[in-house]
């Protein structure tokens, strides 16, 4: 059997009861590595905890050679560790789809994840559309398809949930194509480097998606005993120091619920300026015209 384990976001000890007992009984364990980290916790502080060897599954293991992870899992048991929620990446949906090709049984233990504990920092989830990831940008690669989902999501009032991206084990163009295996140092991309990105893109696309004072929210080390939450307009946190890893980062719809507000205004940097972008947003909503809809017997 092949197993997908959720994680959960911080701790060791944030598996579940469920995912623990299949772990120690499991043959061979994988953590999947490049999607995500566990905040507070090594390969080695799994190993402890769960009382077995963890090999790290790299982005290179995991899509290009994923037979050694299914092979034999026909006949014991293999764990494959995920952060979060096994399928918050489409990679581990694509491991299922060759387990079922070679006919391995699976079966996947949930946890929480960036896309459920978000709720944490008082947007209601209901109000959410289409989450996006956000890569970091190069001298000559600055990829803004992400704009068109945020446009999207904006245009009906629901909020933005942007990822941030994350570097790990990662080859410079110079060494990759020179087939050398070194790797860069991990990186992890901050608050003030996400906002100052959108903020680029905006500024060369400029249909008015999203401007400085569109209000946000910051979301840091979400699941960890110092997550945080920063309430502000975008380009207040293009200037912001957002501190360790990992982050995320949440563009307000003009439908946001009064509660939603009332909650968020604790995490406000300035309550007033924020409590009057999110008017201004929901003010500017009331006057766009309604969205078009096909008649019945139109194709």
């Amino acid at each position: 059997m092949l197993y997908l384990v959720g994680l959960g976001l911080s701790s060791v000890e944030d598996i579940t009861v469920r995912g623990l007992n299949v772990v120690q009984k499991c043959a061979r364990v994988y953590l999947e590595a490049y999607t995500s980290i566990l905040m507070a916790a090594s390969k080695e502080d799994l190993e402890n905890f769960y009382g077995r060897e963890v090999t790290l599954a790299d982005r290179e293991l995991v899509e290009s050679s994923s037979d050694t992870i299914l092979e034999g899992a026909d006949k014991v048991d293999v764990a494959f560790l995920v952060v979060g929620d096994p399928f918050g990446a489409t990679t581990h949906t694509d491991l299922i789809i060759r387990a079922r090709s070679l006919g391995i049984p699976f079966e996947a233990i949930h946890n929480a994840s960036v896309l459920n504990a978000v709720g944490a920092c008082g947007l209601q989830l209901y109000n959410f559309g289409q989450t996006v990831s956000l890569v970091f940008f190069t001298d000559n690669w600055k990829p803004d398809s992400f704009y068109d989902r945020i446009k999207e999501n904006r245009k009906i009032g629901l909020h933005t949930l942007v990822l941030l991206d994350i570097k790990v084990k990662e080859q410079s163009f110079e060494n990759m194509a020179r087939g050398r295996m070194i790797y860069e140092p991990p990186r992890y991309m901050n608050i003030e480097t996400a906002a100052s990105q959108l903020l680029e893109i905006e500024y060369v696309r400029k249909e008015e998606v999203y401007t400085d004072n569109t209000p946000c929210v910051s979301v840091s080390r979400l699941g960890s005993p110092d997550q945080k939450f920063v309430a502000a307009t975008l380009g207040e946190l293009s200037e912001i120091e957002s501190g360790e890893p990992l982050h995320s980062l949440v563009i307000l719809g003009h439908r946001t619920h009064e509660m939603e507000i009332e909650y968020l205004l604790d995490f406000a940097t300035d309550k007033m300026k924020f409590q009057k972008a999110v008017e201004t947003e929901v003010e500017a909503a009331v006057e766009l015209p309604p969205p078009v809809t096909a008649d019945e017997d139109d194709d």
